[in-house]
């Protein structure tokens, strides 16, 4: 006989946001940063963040179910996981990305069914305020902040390509969209004969520079400034698309993946990294939330599958496509013309 159906993941999900917030939430008031440097009892904890004792037990216990936090002779500690990602002042911290989950999608998930209903962006442009991304371009302080999140987010991807792509074939690479420049920055360290260039808009390059200067590479790694689509890519030996375009619609999609053809040499190599759907649509469940993020977050960006991305660089000409896993929900899959 079958197995019994049973509701407990149902239920799982379905109230999945309350596990969310409650991680949010301890993010969002500086708990692993807190504990990183002085753990505590519960007394201590719930002073120090200005907690309400109704439910103060309840959060930092549930946090210990969840497995975020740890709790021994009745003193908080950090885990191994949140002491290294979650910790403000470590530079692994990835907090910044559950930061603005917090502030902004947590509250914007919300329109999901009206954005399922009508195709149309659910953030801060369906209201006419100024979209999140410009606004966070036209501020200097806030611009830093996000993209040193989304290194957080990047970074373990980024030191896979930097050593496992077959980078001692080439000189040179561009890296389109750069944001901060943890990937170029990766690929650099990892391949001393390599020089490189960052390329995004204008407003990106003194958060790159600091951060190659802060890495010793400031000889190797330069910024190129400009719009990718105003006009056509810097011309380099390999080019890297990482978490760009799931942004954009089919059409734009295409043209990014084009103009990569046309800026690269013969034999040279185009790599696209993000969440990439399993061909199955099965599997990648990040993947697949990630695109309906696309939904709520963008005009027509969506997310795709290794055998979408091949056949739009097939359709631009490059000879030969492969896909690769890197690390948890991310692949890369590379075009070479």
């Amino acid at each position: 006989m079958g197995e019994h159906a049973t509701p407990e993941h149902i239920l799982q999900v379905g109230l999945g946001f309350w596990a969310s917030k409650t991680l949010l939430s301890a993010v969002e008031m500086g708990l692993f940063t807190e504990l990183a440097a002085h753990p505590g009892e519960l007394g201590s904890v719930g002073e120090r963040l200005g907690l309400h004792p109704r439910s103060a037990a309840d959060f930092l216990d549930a946090l210990v179910a969840l497995g975020f936090l740890d709790r021994r002779d009745g003193v908080y500690h950090n885990t191994p996981a949140t002491d290294l990602f979650l910790d403000r002042r470590k530079p692994s911290y990835l907090g910044g990305i559950l930061e603005m989950a917090n502030s902004r999608l947590y509250g914007f998930w919300g329109g999901l069914t009206e954005g399922l209903r009508t195709g149309t962006l659910q953030n801060e442009a369906k209201h006419g305020s100024m979209p999140f991304f410009e606004a966070i371009y036209a501020d200097p302080g806030r611009l830093r902040g996000f993209l040193g999140a989304m290194t957080g987010l990047s970074h373990p991807a980024n030191v896979q390509i930097a050593e496992r792509f077959p980078w001692g074939g080439y000189a040179s690479f561009v890296d389109v969209g750069t944001a901060q420049g943890d990937l170029a920055v990766q690929i650099a360290l990892a391949n001393p004969h390599l020089a490189g260039q960052g390329f995004d808009l204008p407003e990106i390059a003194p958060v790159f520079e600091d951060y190659v200067a802060a890495n010793s590479l400031s000889e190797r790694l330069s910024f190129a400034a400009g719009d990718f689509f105003a006009g056509p890519l810097p011309q380099a030996d390999v080019i890297t698309m990482g978490h760009i375009l799931h942004d954009w619609d089919l059409d734009q999609k295409r043209m990014l993946i084009g103009k990569a053809y046309e800026a690269l040499p013969e034999g040279g190599s185009l790599v696209v990294y993000e969440a990439i759907i399993d061909d199955e649509r099965r599997e990648n469940a990040f993947g697949l939330l990630m695109s309906l993020n696309m939904l709520i977050e963008t005009e027509g960006g969506f997310d795709y599958t290794a055998a979408d991305c091949r056949g739009w660089m097939a359709e631009a000409g490059f000879r030969e496509t492969r896909a690769e896993h890197l690390v948890g929900p991310d692949s890369m899959v590379v075009g070479v013309k």
